[in-house]
């Protein structure tokens, strides 16, 4: 079974100024992140703007992504879907190209049924039927649906469901989950802003934008607490702050791509409809980029 630990990038998808998949560029950027300390790619997750992707585009960015990667790291595909025949048919298809495990963000549309009871049977039948283990992903900020601490819990102890990347920010509702699942569950924390905290209770590594970035030091938090260099490894979380600040919440998908330009990979325009980077934005993400390149480890 695939163990899921380390640091993970949700790789952004490239798109040319036509909106289109820039495939040369994504291979380029796969080489640069598979040649770093991270342990593995997400593909297709919220930072890769699943949701504006075709299926025919999906199955092919999970086929060329995996191809790609060479075997170099492990790819995590997001396979969540508003059907869960959809879900399962991306969970087999990653399967059948490669990746060791799908990332599966909950159906969120028909928000008045979705309750634990539907949710608990959803990721039941699709971790039934899926070749690879399943993540559970808590996206609250983007579903508007809350996965709760006991609901993941009672999913654990499926052998099919591996783990999960919370990205709710909430550390009280993550020590709770931590308290309450198998020693061999993995939890992930879904941002740089929180992954010391989630490291510190029990958390076994994140999905982090900013790994897109700075993955080494991104990765050298972990490293820190592996070592038991807590007191280094808080120190190191708040310098990171306001550069993963940047790319989330401050300046969005747009952000992450310009910052996956400033350090030299390619990042393209957004998908339309969401807007890049105004020039002025860029200017200040520069600066902030300027001074967490300057860290020293």
């Amino acid at each position: 079974m695939f163990k899921l630990k380390g640091i993970y990038p949700p790789t952004p998808t490239p798109f040319d100024e036509s909106g289109n998949i820039a495939w040369a560029h994504l291979e380029s950027n796969i080489d640069f992140w598979c040649s770093t300390g991270l342990s593995g790619l997400v593909v297709m997750g919220s930072n890769g703007e699943f949701v504006t992707l075709s299926w025919a585009e999906k199955l092919e960015l999970i086929e060329r992504s995996c191809s790609m990667a060479k075997g170099r790291k492990p790819i995590v595909v997001g396979c969540g879907c508003e059907g869960t025949r959809d879900t399962i048919a991306l969970c087999k298809h990653s399967a059948k190209s490669g990746a060791a495990a799908a990332l599966v963000l909950n159906p969120n549309y028909y928000k008045a049924a979705v309750k634990d009871d539907m949710l608990r049977e959803y990721y039941t039948e699709v971790a039934d039927a899926s070749p690879i283990p399943v993540i559970i992903y808590n996206m609250p900020g983007n579903t508007g649906v809350n996965l709760s601490a006991a609901l993941v819990a009672s999913l654990a102890g499926h052998p099919n469901i591996i783990g999960i990347k919370d990205s709710g920010g909430n550390i009280v509702q993550i020590s709770e989950i931590l308290r309450d699942v198998p020693e061999d569950f993995s939890v992930f924390a879904g941002s740089c802003s929180y992954l010391y905290a989630t490291l510190a209770l029990g958390g076994v590594g994140g999905t982090l934008a900013l790994a897109n970035v700075l993955p080494e030091l991104c990765v050298q938090v972990q490293t820190y607490v592996d070592q038991n260099k807590h007191a280094e490894a808080a120190a190191l979380q708040k310098k990171l702050l306001a550069a993963n600040a940047a790319v989330t919440t401050r300046f969005g998908i747009a952000g992450l791509k310009a910052a996956v330009e400033m350090v030299g990979l390619y990042g393209g325009p957004p998908r339309r409809p969401l807007l890049p980077l105004s020039a002025n934005d860029r200017q200040i993400l520069q600066k902030i980029l300027d001074e967490a390149a300057s860290i020293v480890i």
